[in-house]
């Protein structure tokens, strides 16, 4: 169980010019506090997973139109279209960061909703595609107006809520990509039929279809997502009050409570902050472990719908058999994420995760000597994949979210961790190439290498935790020491949690995150 170790007696240092003041005091009752966090959970957490859904949606669209022909009536092969994909990620890699400056400066009400209306048109215009250069140009702007999505998504959480409510909001808000991998296959497998409709091919409506989606999607933004603290207005309706003043006051004071640094929200992210963040070894460790978590899965999951058509399922059939371990994964990763936030097993689930994901890589390795009577055998291989290909990213971006001291660290920490994952889908568009199909037996065994270097990275990551962990012990076992006067008056420096106060010895197993022990606890 958490402790409630929040303190409106805490003395804060005194802001510097570039940042907010703070007024804190603890003027509520338990039930209010419920109350307006429940509110905020049904606002922003569908509006968020919503944006997900749709981002995978325009995406993911791509890998179950391969299905319907797409290649052959656009006019490329396989290794070009790798070279799409590899695009897409490229765009994604080289605007991510200017995209989070923008968000940071204008707030995420106007710049999400923003970025749904500019990717939901390029994904619709999509469906006008013909030959390798249109393919190419429109995959690169697809990643350009979708990078900063996600990093922007997580720094909102981050802002709304606490760290010990962190984690199951940032799988909930990926299960909008869950959602939205499982049911753009589902979906294809409908509206592919549409072949032959007004002379266009089902891919045609595809595209069409889900990119009006995202477009309608973005008017909910800009009726109903708030800003900020700040400004808990919508971009559409800047004068109709979605909180009531008190309910700001909550929701505002117990974050800053929480962690007095998000109520010093610095107005821009200056030089210092990235200097703090991109020289820290272990923000570079959690990134790596992103690139290695995120480029097979990238590739399997392009192909997954024609690797299951390989089985011998028919075309169509596969992308509605290629959702069924998508689905699969939603409750699983929310059993993983339960883990990571009430027992604070950080670094366990992660390693868990991967290794998971690891053991689907051997399965569908093994499983192409197999014969095509023995066709469940390899699907299975398929389905355990999906289940556990996903998640261990979200859990390492909150293991990496709790290494950092500051709001502006968190924000270029998150956008490196997803950078790591755009990053990853530039080499893993290259995977499973045209010379290596239908089995792909070197695609999974370079899939094997890749998830076995990230998981030792994740295991480098846990032992730091730990030693980490029992320095903060010690420290607090001589501090005890010399508070009974055993020791000498040599100051002993204590470490400290969250709220500037002397951190207890145990708090790692209360679920409080010790600044002395970040990224771990």
């Amino acid at each position: 169980m958490l402790r409630d170790t929040k303190s409106a007696e805490v003395d804060y240092p005194r802001p510097a010019e570039d940042e907010v003041a703070l007024s804190l005091e603890r003027d509520w009752t338990k039930e209010e506090e419920v109350r307006a966090k429940r509110k905020l959970d049904l606002l922003l957490m569908p509006l968020l997973g919503l944006g997900y859904f749709c981002l995978q949606l325009d995406r993911g669209n791509i890998a179950n139109a391969i299905t319907d022909k797409f290649m052959e009536d656009v006019g490329i092969d396989q290794d070009q279209f790798n070279v799409g994909q590899q695009l897409l990620s490229l765009g994604i890699v080289l605007t991510e960061i200017p995209s989070n400056m923008i968000l940071y400066r204008v707030g995420p009400g106007k710049w999400l909703t923003l970025q749904l209306f500019l990717f939901g048109t390029v994904s619709t215009f999509q469906a006008f595609q013909k030959g390798y250069g249109p393919f190419l140009a429109t995959r690169f702007l697809l990643g350009i107006t979708e990078s900063g999505f996600i990093p922007g998504g997580l720094w909102t959480l981050s802002t709304w809520y606490t760290r010990s409510e962190s984690a199951k909001r940032i799988i909930v808000f990926y299960f909008g990509n869950q959602l939205g991998q499982a049911s753009s296959k589902l979906l294809a497998y409908g509206i592919l039929h549409m072949r032959g409709v007004a002379g266009r091919p089902g891919w045609f409506w595809l595209f069409v279809l889900m990119g009006a989606f995202t477009l309608m999607s973005g008017i909910l933004f800009g009726l109903f997502l708030p800003d900020s603290f700040k400004n808990p207005r919508s971009t559409f309706l800047p004068r109709v009050n979605i909180f009531t003043e008190r309910e700001i006051h909550i929701l505002r004071t117990r974050v800053w409570l929480d962690d007095p640094m998000k109520g010093k929200k610095k107005k821009r992210i200056g030089r210092p902050a990235f200097k703090k963040a991109f020289l820290s070894w272990r923000l570079w460790v959690h990134f790596l472990i992103s690139l290695a978590n995120n480029g097979p899965l990238r590739a399997f999951d392009t192909y997954g719908p024609s690797i299951v058509t390989s089985f011998g399922f028919p075309a169509l059939s596969s992308n509605a058999l290629a959702s069924v371990g998508l689905y699969i994964q939603i409750p699983v990763a929310f059993a993983f994420s339960y883990v990571s936030d009430r027992f604070n097993k950080r670094g366990e689930t992660v390693m868990a995760g991967f290794t998971c994901h690891l053991i689907g890589y051997i399965f569908n390795r093994a499983f192409t000597t197999l014969g095509s009577d023995l066709r469940g055998v390899r699907y299975f291989g398929v389905v355990w994949t999906q289940v556990f290909g996903t998640f261990s990213h979200p859990l390492n971006i909150t293991w990496m979210s709790l290494a950092c001291t500051d709001s502006e660290e968190r924000a270029l920490a998150m956008t490196m961790a997803i950078m790591g994952g755009n990053i990853a889908g530039i080499y893993g568009a290259q995977i499973f190439r045209q010379d290596d199909r239908p089995l792909y037996q070197r695609g999974f065994a370079v899939n094997i290498s890749i998830l076995v270097a990230g998981l030792l990275l994740a295991v480098v990551r846990f032992v730091d935790d730990r030693l980490r962990r029992r320095k903060a012990t010690q420290l607090e076992s001589q501090a005890a020491e010399s508070d009974n006067g055993h020791l000498s008056d040599e100051k002993v420096d204590r470490p400290r949690d969250g709220d500037g106060q002397p951190a207890r010895a145990d708090s790692t197993k209360e679920g409080v995150v010790l600044p002395a022990v970040t990224g771990g606890v």
